[in-house]
């Protein structure tokens, strides 16, 4: 793929199955409130086996398609991981291990469709369309990123994919999320859903507290997502919350709230399109908890063998992987050979290299570009203080 096209291009006229879910695993959305909070859907289980009943809706396409954007943020994570350990890049996240949490869920939306990430949803906007010259630009701060290097690392902007720049302050994103949502509701035109992320620790900030009570008294088209990872930096989830799952939180706000395995792709696809599209006929907001772990540290700042028991992690890196999962699903569909998966590993690995050769040696943004989007037209203040600055430099 050349440098800088966007990752989903080739798969945006691609149709979804038009199957209805069926399958006994669906009877889980028939249940109460209370039992769907507190239980968890599942399709692929933790050894890969599932009942052929409930994955009609996958044809070969959309399950390549969901498994090659877990491939692709896993295998870029790694080479961006690398990369900041050798001193070319200041900051990185991994997602190692929650793929298919963001992969999963940003699946459901369409192109019109708001998508405010957390912290690991980058693979999501990429999947859905964000140029992936654009995204390596940001992480290097250059005179490419639209940004114009004024948030660290990871932290892009794609407006024309509607993905919202992160803020690395826990919830705050949250109410900015209900905002957009309730805009899409005063318009009226009714084809637009926002999807808000957050982490386990986001629900114990008051931001999570006022979205959410928003949104479930105005009932807007929002679907707010947790990754519960387990960890909120060192935080553990007993840590966070009394209550017996993060999903139930959202009952008291009068909004229907889902969980389900985050490490399985299947049902993560299936939970978040039960939401948007109850979202998009206007019947309100559903809160979603994902279940999974984040099996790296929280990012490369951090090191959790000082904090947690790893032998933890190991089951989860080794028993729980979601890629293993969804590998094997294909494997057994004859959907993807070897072969088949060392052609994708390559073509990925290259659009990755190709692209950070291009980026590293662009030029940092010019001081000019400190007035600029602060105000419609500099102001003569600014000007004098920039002018001030460049003979500084000078």
């Amino acid at each position: 793929m050349p440098d800088g096209q966007s990752e989903k291009t080739e798969n945006e006229a691609m149709p979804m199955p038009p199957q209805a879910p069926t399958g006994p695993a669906f009877a889980y959305f028939d249940q109460d409130e209370e039992a769907k909070a507190l239980g968890l859907f599942e399709i692929l289980s933790e050894d890969s086996s599932y009942d052929p009943a409930n994955t009609a809706r996958f044809d070969k396409a959309l399950s390549l398609d969901l498994y090659r954007g877990m491939l692709l943020t896993r295998l870029m994570d790694k080479q961006f991981m690398a990369l900041q350990r050798q001193g070319v890049l200041g900051f990185y996240a991994e997602t190692l291990g929650q793929e298919a949490a963001g992969i999963g869920s940003a699946a459901a939306l369409s192109s019109q469709d708001w998508l405010v990430p957390a912290l690991r949803e980058h693979g999501a906007g990429l999947y859905r369309g964000m140029d992936f010259g654009n995204f390596v630009a940001q992480l290097f701060g250059n005179a490419n990123d639209v940004t114009r290097g004024r948030q660290m690392p990871l932290h892009p902007s794609d407006p024309a994919t509607r993905y919202v720049n992160m803020s690395s302050c826990i919830a705050t994103q949250l109410p900015h999320a209900m905002g957009i949502a309730m805009g899409i509701q005063i318009a009226g035109d009714g084809s637009e859903v926002c999807m808000g992320y957050m982490g386990d620790g986001a629900t114990s900030e008051a931001e999570f507290h006022v979205a959410m009570n928003f949104a479930g008294v105005r009932k807007a088209p929002v679907v707010m997502v947790c990754q519960n990872n387990q960890w909120a930096i060192s935080t553990p989830g007993t840590g966070q919350t009394a209550s017996e799952t993060i999903a139930v939180k959202g009952l008291g706000y009068g909004i229907e709230s889902l969980r389900a395995d985050g490490n399985d792709i299947l049902a993560v696809y299936e939970v978040s399109k039960y939401a948007v599209e109850k979202a998009r006929r206007g019947d309100g907001p559903t809160f979603i908890e994902l279940l999974t772990y984040r099996v790296s540290a929280h990012t490369s700042s951090d090191d959790p063998s000082r904090y947690r028991d790893e032998s933890v992690t190991k089951v989860w890196r080794t028993k729980r992987d979601p890629l293993v999962r969804m590998r094997v699903f294909l494997e057994k569909n004859g959907w993807l050979s070897e072969a088949d998966f060392e052609a994708m590993v390559t073509q990925i690995e290259a659009m990755v290299r190709k692209s950070v050769e291009k980026q590293r040696d662009v030029t940092m943004p010019p001081l000019s570009s400190l007035i600029q989007d602060v105000f419609q037209t500099p102001w003569w203040r600014l000007e004098e203080q920039l002018a001030t600055l460049e003979a500084i430099v000078d």
